[in-house]
């Protein structure tokens, strides 16, 4: 899927239109129905199937909240496999609502919000879908596609966005979208068999009794998983020669002589330039050396030494980005602006990009959002970091060899040090 871009100066970036607030679409059942005829020869491709539990405490009519976990391009068909023809509008990304396909995409009840921003216009928007158009509405509460296979980090208090709306909540957690789609594999489609598991996570009654707290841990309950250890445990073979393809955007880092940078998954194999040791992905995604001790066997299990690896880095205030990046803007539905060169740094005082010839200058505190907007291959132009506010939103294209994923783990790992120091209570004597 790609993007539709222009070139313009930031200048006259400036002076184009804003994207201006409307009110959510009651979804059009003529184009839900298309949608579904689409979805139908993926979905019988991937023999899709799922189970329920507790929905018979939703009603068939009854709008809900809908929270999915989001692992490929898929999940939209996914939603209409399982809930079709219950009505229900979509929380949409701003680009992906860009250009003709977005205007579709209102008539079916999709609704644009910037992605890890504050927006008190979404949540007015979820009320007026749910109580006004009275239908249901589908969230994906991680926002972005999973690097590793496992949960992308929540935000805090979706409990509290719970009580708010008084609406019975249903999750959706899929298996096997990730391993027939992984974002790091280039957009390579595998032949995996798709499933999912519908269950109502609490009514609203049971939403009223529980405290947010609560309701957050019945959340995160819903949201752990891990993809690679569901493929390994099932023993899900997917024996395709390129299963290691790009697998250097997740394992950036090599664990034998600690060179960032230097990884290339190609292939069925990991390779790092800086030390020469290999690792050879195997047909149920797990890892061997080729010589010498396999260190994380399991990719998510290297991902989160990588986690560690950037978390000691902020301790000991050595954590720097600086990269020269290509930046597109975008502020309304029409497209992406590419304003040219720049550049961005990135440090415990959160993000900092100024364009080439000076007249962009953006600063984003480190608590601004506590996760970052990073992308492999985004629309097919390259990996991305993404950041902004409810006005402008800025990505960044790394002209060298930049880990967007390290900038989201540094993104959440800084977010979490900074909150953590905000609750320390002060004492005097």
């Amino acid at each position: 899927m790609k993007i539709k871009t222009l070139a313009l100066p930031y200048d006259q970036v400036l002076k184009a239109p804003r994207l201006q607030h409307k009110k959510p679409l009651k979804p059009s059942r003529f184009l839900a129905a298309v949608v579904r005829i689409l979805s139908a020869p993926t979905l019988r491709k991937i023999q899709f199937s799922y189970t329920t539990e507790r929905m018979e405490l939703v009603g068939k009519k009854q709008p809900c909240l809908i929270l999915m976990n989001h692992s490929s391009f898929t999940d939209m068909k996914l939603a209409y496999g399982i809930f079709y023809p219950r009505r229900f509008g979509i929380v949409t990304s701003v680009d992906a609502m860009s250009g003709i396909l977005g205007k579709l995409m209102r008539f079916l009840g999709c609704t644009p919000t910037h992605k890890y921003v504050a927006d008190m216009n979404l949540i007015q928007d979820l009320e007026y879908m749910l109580k006004k158009n009275k239908t249901s509405v589908l969230m994906y509460p991680e926002a972005g596609y999973s690097f590793d296979g496992r949960t992308t980090a929540l935000p805090r208090k979706l409990g509290v966005l719970m009580k708010r709306l008084g609406v019975p909540v249903v999750t959706v957690i899929t298996q096997g979208a990730f391993a027939r789609d992984p974002l790091y594999n280039m957009l390579q489609i595998r032949d995996v068999k798709v499933s999912a598991h519908v269950k109502c996570l609490a009514t609203a009654q049971e939403i009223k009794e529980k405290t947010v707290a609560e309701l957050d841990a019945l959340l995160d309950e819903a949201f752990s998983f891990d993809n690679f250890a569901w493929q390994r445990d099932n023993k899900v073979s997917i024996d395709v020669p390129f299963r290691a393809d790009g697998l250097h955007r997740i394992l950036y880092k090599c664990p034998h002589c600690g060179v960032e940078d230097q990884m290339e998954g190609q292939g069925i194999h990991l390779t790092c330039h800086a030390c020469g040791k290999q690792w050879e992905m195997d047909e149920y995604g797990q890892l061997a050396a080729t010589s010498g001790e396999t260190e994380y066997p399991h990719i998510p299990d290297w991902y989160t030494w990588q986690r560690g690896c950037v978390r000691k880095e902020l301790e000991e205030d050595t954590y720097h980005l600086d990269a020269e990046v290509e930046i597109a803007v975008q502020v309304n539905l029409d497209c992406v602006y590419m304003i040219g060169s720049g550049r961005l740094v990135h440090d415990q005082n959160g993000f900092h990009l100024t364009s080439a010839d000076g007249k962009l200058d953006y600063r984003q505190n480190a608590v601004a959002s506590h996760t970052l907007y990073s992308d492999y291959y985004w629309y097919e132009i390259g990996d991305v970091i993404g950041i902004g506010n409810n006005e402008f939103s800025y990505f960044c294209f790394p002209k060298a060899d930049v880990s967007v994923t390290k900038a989201r783990l540094a993104t959440e790992e800084l977010y979490k040090m900074k909150k953590a120091r905000k609750r320390v209570p002060v004492t005097t004597e």
